[in-house]
């Protein structure tokens, strides 16, 4: 890379996911053929919070795809499981034997992984506010148009959670609404950006006309919801927006703000696939329907449901 690259806005942003803008030096098109690419669906891109971001590793991918000649067959994925974490997918994934590891790193996280050939599923539960729908909108919008569409791949139901406000056991604050959390100047736990729950959190607070910036956020960041809940368990923290179950398993207080679905992302080859095949054969025992009702908060009646099949 040279000076004159760098002059020219060649040089390659290092951060994980671009601008409009970044995308389009990168890229050395107008801002306005972005927008082109964005609505005919022709460039991989999702939607966060009414701005349009660009996964810089499925962009050097789809620029790869377009060259002439290319068209190496990509390798099979890893038996890993990436995206958001989720306490009774990973007790069935460690009991049903099927020899996956799990890589949580929120919903954003696992469709990039996933799209890029480094998981073999992702779990993602993304709130789409205007349509009020999980996953699907996220898909729809902008990376299954541009990458998964064309691979063939399914969002497979896993669960319907309810999430809300992990709080210390007993409720000592009094909490019983997100407002609640400004008004009394109470201390958060915060997520990663590219968290599911954080991009809930956010649309949650717009409902109450509020903004993160209206919080106070404990000084780290959980990275799954185990974590978040000992953060609350620990005294680190006053609440936190989390999944029933982990309160429950804590033995902390729970304030249910609403009910999410949580989908498994997969290729539909894959699905057929012995690792894959073990935990949804598990999910459909007994002992992991027992374990889902001791859990709290699960409702798995519509488990194995096709939520989206991509052509």
């Amino acid at each position: 890379m040279t000076a004159a690259d760098d002059k020219a806005g060649g040089v390659r942003p290092a951060a994980a996911f671009m601008t409009t803008k970044e995308v389009a030096d990168y890229l050395r098109i107008k801002e306005r053929r972005v927008y082109d690419l964005v609505r005919d669906r022709a460039i991989p891109c999702t939607r966060v919070t009414g701005k349009w971001l660009f996964p810089k590793d499925l962009v050097d991918r789809w620029l790869a795809a377009h060259a002439e000649g290319a068209e190496a067959a990509p390798p099979p994925p890893p038996p890993v499981v990436a995206g958001s974490h989720d306490p009774l997918l990973a007790w069935a994934v460690a009991e049903s034997g099927s020899g996956l590891a799990l890589m949580p790193g929120g919903s954003l996280d696992g469709i990039r992984r996933f799209a890029a050939g480094a998981a073999v599923a992702a779990g993602l539960h993304l709130f789409d506010a205007e349509s009020g729908d999980f996953n699907r909108p996220a898909l729809a919008r902008g990376i299954e148009g541009a990458q998964l569409a064309r691979r063939g791949t399914v969002l497979i139901e896993w669960a319907r959670r309810q999430q809300g406000l992990v709080v210390a056991a007993g409720n000592p604050n009094g909490i019983a609404r997100l407002a609640d959390l400004k008004a009394k100047g109470l201390r958060v736990v915060r997520r990663q950006a590219e968290a599911g729950s954080h991009l809930l959190l956010v649309n949650l607070l717009a409902r109450e006309g509020l903004a993160p910036d209206d919080l106070v956020f404990a000084g780290e960041t959980a990275r799954n919801e185990t974590d978040l809940g000992l953060a609350v368990l620990e005294g680190r923290a006053d609440a936190g927006l989390a999944v029933e179950a982990v309160a429950r398993s804590l033995r902390l207080d729970f304030v249910p703000l609403i009910e999410e679905r949580y989908d498994l992302l997969m290729h539909r080859r894959d699905y057929f696939e012995p690792p894959l095949q073990k935990v949804f054969d598990f999910a459909r025992s007994d002992s992991f329907r027992a374990r889902a009702a001791r859990m709290g908060g699960y409702d798995v009646s519509g488990l194995g449901r096709v939520q989206y099949n991509g052509p």
